[in-house]
């Protein structure tokens, strides 16, 4: 296929509306953790505390994943999206006018999974459009949307220090998702061919299937990876390097950017190689960039290390969702938000691993080895299911048309 066939085959402006909402969302959501080193100069925290804050986020966006999935399926992810963006402004205003304690600054960090959750509804409202032959790449650019971080990374403690206040940064949040609303609004359009709503039964029925599960934990180490580090990854540079604020985000932005733009060539190349054999190449090079991460070596090689393994784990997320409509395509919205919950409690989790073990034995190698032992069991986990699945739903790759065949023996042609 063709990148002109994929245009052809879906609904443009939705797509660029997913895109926009699952963007904003993101950037909303990963807020606190660059902002997490200012705060701690009003509200001094201790390294598991630090991990805390920034995990939490995290955390209800994993439980409120399954709440957006499960309206995505009944209502549809157009006015699922809609509403979810309309609860965003509650713990922006209240970030901006009503946080006066840690404690309320954690209830709000918890209120703030709502942007998280923004993926059950924004990745069923694209997939829906387009055939199972494009469903890596329309997954990868509204999935793509992750890269909000980046923004949140780049922007959030400049604007800090440029205002004096941490707090007006929530307060500046509430322009750009009011726009995104009124956008979203006028371009996403729900699929007509969307699938019926289904019953309870046939909710519980999915997770009887031991399909769902591996998805669920693919995710898990791909995008908790992810979104785990994007929000911790201030506080290890600050903490480790000893850098400023600004430069502690800076450098994780760089990061970040890798996890974030790679996402969609994750689910483009496996809608051509396959999308076990994808994750197979990535679980291996994002293990062994963790693993060179846990010796703790100079920053610009940290830094190389960190970008590629982010590359890795962030192309993985595409990959992911490349499989799950093969497998699940009448339950992608339910499916959708289940592996999204999951993606969310791997990101939960490893803020907490590296803050717990840093607090334990003041070192982050202890962390990153054992985040780097998950990612090789991911490795065997999908060489096992890899052999399954061959036999029964999994989609060849898309093969090589004509023209391009063609094409590739009129260049080689050329280069002779």
């Amino acid at each position: 296929m063709n990148k002109k066939s994929f245009w052809q085959s879906g609904h443009k402006p939705t797509l660029f509306g997913a895109f926009l909402y699952f963007d904003i969302s993101f950037m909303i959501w990963g807020m606190i953790g660059p902002l997490s080193v200012i705060i701690a100069n009003d509200y001094p925290m201790d390294p598991l505390q630090k991990a805390n804050l920034v995990a939490l986020p995290v955390l209800g966006g994993s439980l409120l994943r399954l709440v957006l999935g499960f309206m995505s399926d009944y209502i549809g992810p157009k006015r699922t999206g809609q509403i979810g963006m309309l609860v965003t402004f509650i713990p922006l205003l209240l970030g901006w006018m009503w946080v006066d304690s840690l404690e309320q600054l954690y209830m709000v960090a918890l209120l703030l999974g709502v942007a998280g959750a923004s993926f059950a509804a924004a990745l069923p409202l694209a997939s829906q459009w387009y055939p199972k032959e494009h469903q890596g790449l329309a997954m990868g650019i509204a999935g793509a949307g992750n890269s909000g971080t980046v923004l949140a990374t780049l922007f959030a403690n400049r604007l800090a220090q440029y205002f004096g206040s941490w707090e007006a940064v929530f307060g500046l949040a509430i322009i750009p998702i009011f726009i995104v609303f009124i956008l979203f609004s006028i371009f996403a359009r729900n699929s007509p061919d969307r699938p019926a709503p289904k019953r309870l039964s046939q909710y519980a029925s999915v997770l009887k299937q031991g399909d769902a599960w591996v998805f669920c934990a693919f995710y898990c180490v791909t995008f908790g990876g992810f979104v785990g580090l994007s929000n911790y990854l201030t506080i290890f540079f600050n903490t480790q390097y000893g850098l400023s604020a600004v430069h502690a985000a800076d450098f994780a932005t760089v990061c970040v950017i890798a996890g974030s733009f790679f996402r969609p060539v994750g689910g483009f190349l496996s809608d051509r190689i396959g999308g076990s054999r994808m994750l197979m190449y990535l679980y291996a090079g994002a293990g062994i960039m963790l693993a060179g991460i846990a010796f703790l070596p100079p920053l610009a090689l940290v830094v190389v290390l960190l970008f590629v393994g982010m590359m890795c784990l962030g192309a993985g997320n595409g990959s992911v969702f490349q499989l799950v409509p093969q497998r699940f395509g009448n339950e992608i919205g339910l499916m959708t938000g289940i592996i999204g919950a999951a993606g969310g409690v791997g990101g939960y989790f490893l803020p907490l691993t590296l803050g717990n073990l840093y607090k334990l034995t003041g070192s982050y190698m202890p962390g990153f080895i054992c985040l780097s032992l998950i990612t090789f069991c991911a490795l065997t986990l999908v060489i096992m299911m890899q052999l399954k699945w061959r036999n029964s739903w999994m989609r060849p790759p898309t093969p090589v048309t004509d023209e391009a065949a063609s094409r590739i023996g009129e260049l080689k042609v050329d280069v002779h």
